[in-house]
């Protein structure tokens, strides 16, 4: 018997016994970056926003670039940011507010900056685009691509056509705010801003905001160098002291600068296969970290895929 058992164990160690191993789960990201080059779609420089802001204090280079809304998205407060980039409006101006858990705003503290001519104000019905409006848009589709989202106390449905959106059930639709997100600042109602005040969201997403604030883009792109600026101590956010301010060195649209400075980004479809596994898979992570799928996920917590296209 002894002669038995050592012949099994030596034939064990020759032969062993292997498990099928399981398929490895992706992650979201890992599902992102496997998509093909077609899934993807390059954002044109004229619709980037890229801020300079002054070198930090090891004299490093601070850039953020932002991706403008297309429309038929406020388009009235973009084409205002347009002429403001355009006449280099910002050179000079300043980060002047940083509330924390909440948004980081950017313009003249002064209040005393002219503004260039050919401004125009726009109502507030265009924080949001009518049915007839959208009717280009196709929501079943969209609706379709969307990852299960969990029920929102801020609009009767949620989509992402590219940009996270919401939809009420008059058919209208308007831009969220979620991390990132560049809206106008503005005065009491009537006052809807020029976009000369703007701001970026650096903290939980302040939904409550959506419809009463012109939303007119996002951060793609250096958002680290505006959420870990020191908060101010005054009212809201505001630095007391201009010495604070982070000032501005430029704001240009991308295709003015030269073409070898020009940055290139490309986002994932939301109509594409691609986007449909991977908001899938942020809302029910099956990766090996993860216990409990959450089985949904608000509408902010699928961020669109966005990349360099020269880091491809």
């Amino acid at each position: 018997m002894k002669h038995l058992l050592l012949a099994a164990a030596a034939a064990s160690l020759a032969f062993p016994v292997t498990a099928q191993e399981p398929t490895p789960i992706p992650s979201p990201g890992e599902i992102a970056a496997a998509a093909p080059a077609s899934d993807w779609i390059a954002i044109a420089a004229s619709d980037l926003l890229v801020m300079d802001l002054a070198p930090d204090a090891q004299g490093k280079a601070r850039r953020v670039v932002i991706q403008l809304m297309p429309a038929p998205f406020a388009q009235g407060w973009i084409g205002n940011i347009r002429k403001l980039a355009a006449a280099h409006w910002w050179d000079g101006t300043s980060v002047n507010r940083v509330q924390d858990n909440y948004v980081a705003q950017w313009g003249d503290a002064t209040e005393k900056k002219a503004l260039p001519k050919g401004l125009v104000p726009v109502p507030e019905g265009d924080y949001v685009v009518s049915r007839a409006g959208a009717a280009g848009w196709d929501a079943a589709r969209a609706m379709r691509r969307s990852a299960p989202i969990i029920a929102d106390p801020y609009a009767s449905s949620q989509a992402l056509w590219g940009w996270p959106v919401g939809r009420g059930n008059n058919g209208e639709l308007w831009p969220v705010h979620c991390y990132g997100t560049v809206g106008v600042g503005r005065n009491l109602s009537p006052d809807t801003g020029s976009g000369a005040e703007l701001y970026a969201v650096i903290g939980h997403a302040p939904r409550h905001l959506d419809r009463n604030i012109a939303v007119v883009g996002r951060v793609i792109s250096g958002i680290e160098h505006l959420s870990s600026l020191p908060r101010g101590t005054g009212a809201l956010g505001f630095y007391e002291d201009d010495k604070e301010r982070v000032p501005i060195a430029s704001i240009r649209l991308a295709d003015t600068l030269p073409a070898a400075a020009q940055p290139k980004f490309e986002y994932l479809s939301t109509e594409s296969d691609s986007f449909a596994r991977y908001a899938d898979a942020r809302a029910n992570r099956r990766d090996p970290f993860f216990i409990k799928p959450a089985g949904g996920a608000d509408i902010c917590n699928i961020p669109v895929p966005v990349r360099s296209i020269a880091a491809k």
